[in-house]
């Protein structure tokens, strides 16, 4: 069997679409995992611990071998809730008669490619090695009793998010606490305890993970609202089945706007500098999906949008999450950086955040200008 890199780097920014099992069966098992798995949307968790490990490396409470393992353990906790999740959809009958989740990537249970006990196999095999990564943690931290609870409160997400908490709708709301302010306070904790660290940072590393966490939560509250009409043929209960699509619109329209607003919040407090105002260069991004939303779900694909369809809602505020959560990442890299090294900074943080501003303003006029001119002349 041959290594397929292309088609890990493919799976992981792309849900991929297959129907051939000939071709399926002929994938790495990297390749199949990463597929089944929809790693192109769980590399969020990625996202969410490079901006713990950030803050953590800002406070001087960074080490390299505890982020990775638990960068990696909940990384395939989060595809292991992704099986549990198709499992369960399929054993209840809900991912049949071309429902939503099986137009939009690959679904082996599905389309034939495993069997449900081969299924269950993979989910035990990556839910063992989260469940590694989650015992280190507690190794590594002396059993630490707010990780136990912060363990075992993941465990549980894992285990019920399908059913029954996706059906009560709060499933989104899980979406937003895990990825945002518990996964990267939570992160950070592990980290700081691991250098006997001080805590007096943690609740401002919380807020710093409400931006992400909305737009990771918008994602998820799109989808919904895409899926909603076979949702609630199915017995489905998300939220916006619950509160309708026209109030879902508008609280994933508000998701988007108070991530912003909480980054200049925290801005103006001086928790971070100017460097963080980098995301707002999403903000064009931020305009489509909220424009967007702002209309009732069209009944058929619009012209030239057929390849992404029925993703609608989700499909624009990935791409908007995709800017914001890399600008985010960017801005606190830069950040952290300038305050370790501010004693050799020419200028002060926020001048020197708001020099890097401009350089980025430049760079987008230009790079505007550039991509206008080879429109006009392949016109």
């Amino acid at each position: 069997m041959k290594i397929n890199f292309a088609m890990w780097r493919k799976a992981s920014w792309e849900l991929i679409k297959m129907d051939s099992k000939k071709e399926w069966d002929a994938l790495d098992v990297i390749s199949k995992w990463l597929i089944a798995t929809r790693s192109a949307v769980t590399t969020v968790t990625i996202y969410s611990c490079i901006i713990a490990g950030l803050l953590a490396w800002r406070d001087g409470y960074f080490s390299w071998l505890p982020w990775i393992i638990l960068t990696l353990g909940l990384f395939i906790a989060h595809g292991t809730n992704n099986l549990l999740n198709d499992y369960t959809d399929f054993s209840r009958g809900v991912d049949k008669d071309n429902y939503f989740r099986t137009q939009y990537g690959v679904h082996p249970l599905v389309q034939g490619f495993w069997t449900k006990p081969q299924q269950i196999q993979w989910f035990l095999a990556s839910g063992v090695i989260a469940f590694l990564s989650g015992v280190f943690a507690l190794f590594y931290t002396s059993f630490n009793p707010m990780v136990i609870g912060l363990f075992a409160f993941g465990a549980l997400i894992l285990l019920f998010y399908t059913w029954p908490l996706k059906y009560w709708a709060l499933g989104e709301l899980a979406i937003f606490l895990i990825w945002g302010p518990i996964m990267i306070a939570g992160v950070y904790f592990v980290l700081a305890l691991g250098h006997n660290g001080s805590f007096e940072n943690i609740w401002n590393v919380a807020l710093a993970g409400i931006p992400f966490g909305l737009s990771v939560a918008s994602i998820n509250i799109g989808k919904h609202i895409d899926k909603m009409i076979p949702d609630k043929q199915k017995g489905v209960g998300t939220f916006p089945v619950r509160v309708g699509q026209t109030f879902a619109r508008y609280v994933n329209m508000a998701s988007i706007v108070i991530a912003y607003a909480v980054v200049i919040y925290l801005v103006a407090t001086g928790y971070f500098s100017t460097f963080m105002l980098l995301v707002l260069f999403a903000v064009k991004r931020a305009f489509y999906a909220v424009a967007v939303l702002s209309k009732p779900r069209p009944e058929g694909p619009p012209a030239g949008f057929e390849a992404f369809w029925p993703t609608w809602f989700s499909g624009f505020c990935f791409y908007h999450n995709r800017m914001f959560g890399g600008l985010f990442i960017l801005g606190v890299l830069l950040d952290s950086a300038a305050r370790l090294f501010e004693k050799s900074l020419p200028l002060s943080l926020n001048w020197m955040g708001a020099i890097a501003l401009g350089v980025a303003a430049i760079y987008a006029v230009v790079s505007m200008w550039l991509d206008k001119s080879r429109k006009a002349k392949a016109a």
